[in-house]
């Protein structure tokens, strides 16, 4: 979860919670939109109408605030598919999960890509902290993913590993996500996770 203290360390009130929150939505968006290094504290200052002074009294520089962009759209991320995330442990949960993700890109022309996913591509070989940052929202990912797997596997339903499995469903998504907003068409993320969820279906008990 996002922290709820200064850069002092001093906790936050419920008005400078809300402040917070403000700062790092305005900065998340502007990011997802142009991209990190295209955005400055200026720009985000605008669009979440606060004061310079009050960025600096929560974040020391743009790192700070970057890394809380991270935790930001991972939270938002895992948020929007939790109602999914306790079906997976049935192929049809993980299909309704995978109709879902397609729903949303199709909803969104395929514009954006993965915000996560995004920011790691931008980060991995400038910024190791951000780096590490997005390995971790996309760990709690694929943990998500896993333990729906791991059911799976507990019942004797799945003769497969789990957590090799969900590295894979994670990966075809990503990919996936990717082909799709380049070539601004859903097929490429619908046949990379339809060929994962089939695989996965031929190494369960009933399949």
């Amino acid at each position: 979860m996002e922290t709820e203290m200064r850069p002092t360390g001093r906790r936050l009130t419920p008005k400078g919670r809300e402040t917070r929150r403000r700062i790092v939505a305005a900065a998340a968006q502007l990011m997802y939109e142009r991209g990190v290094s295209d955005v400055t504290l200026e720009d985000v200052r605008d669009v979440a109408g606060v004061s310079g002074s009050q960025i600096y009294h929560y974040f020391a520089d743009k790192q700070a605030l970057l890394l809380a962009v991270i935790e930001f759209q991972a939270e938002a991320l895992l948020k929007m598919q939790q109602p999914l995330f306790g079906q997976l442990d049935t192929m049809a949960g993980l299909r309704r999960w995978r109709d879902a993700l397609v729903e949303y890109q199709r909803r969104m022309q395929c514009r954006g890509g993965c915000p996560i996913g995004s920011l790691g591509g931008e980060v991995a070989e400038t910024n190791p902290e951000a780096r590490l940052a997005v390995a971790a929202g996309l760990l709690r990912w694929e943990a998500a993913i896993r333990e729906g797997l791991e059911a799976m596997r507990a019942r004797g339903e799945l003769d497969a590993d789990p957590e090799d499995l969900a590295l894979a469903i994670l990966a075809a998504l990503q990919g996936g996500l990717l082909l799709a907003q380049i070539q601004r068409r859903v097929k490429p993320l619908e046949v990379a996770l339809d060929t994962v969820l089939d695989h996965i279906e031929s190494r369960t008990r009933c399949s």
